[in-house]
């Protein structure tokens, strides 16, 4: 096994629960923890058997630029299960969904989650 890791994705999107947030959008990031089987491919030197880090930030930024969702959990697990679903390869996905500018009383520098698919 190895890892691809693609870091601080960045997209803009209108995700969270409160109607501002729809409305005004806002900037997240997205870390993707790839764990892939290499089969043949790293020792081949085969791109056909690994996973193109360019297509899946292509799935990543399609799935955060989409369809909005009251939860970032729901979009990390939803960026999980699709980069899985493209590439079998993929053996685990560890997402992480940072948002900077969460609706939160107080001073932070960002709220975070992270979803492991498969679980």
């Amino acid at each position: 096994m190895y890892q691809i890791r693609l870091k601080n994705c960045a997209f803009f999107a209108r995700h969270g629960v409160h109607d501002e947030e729809e409305t005004l959008g806002q900037r997240f990031y997205v870390d993707a923890v790839l764990t892939v089987d290499p089969g043949r491919a790293l020792a081949e030197d085969s791109i056909e058997g690994t996973v193109d880090y360019g297509i899946a930030f292509g799935v990543i930024e399609k799935i955060v630029t989409g369809e909005r969702r009251f939860l970032i959990e729901s979009l990390a697990l939803e960026v999980g299960k699709a980069l899985a679903a493209r590439y079998p390869q993929i053996r685990r996905a560890e997402i992480t969904v940072r948002k900077p500018n969460a609706p939160v009383a107080g001073v932070l520098d960002h709220v975070e989650v992270t979803v492991v698919w498969p679980e």
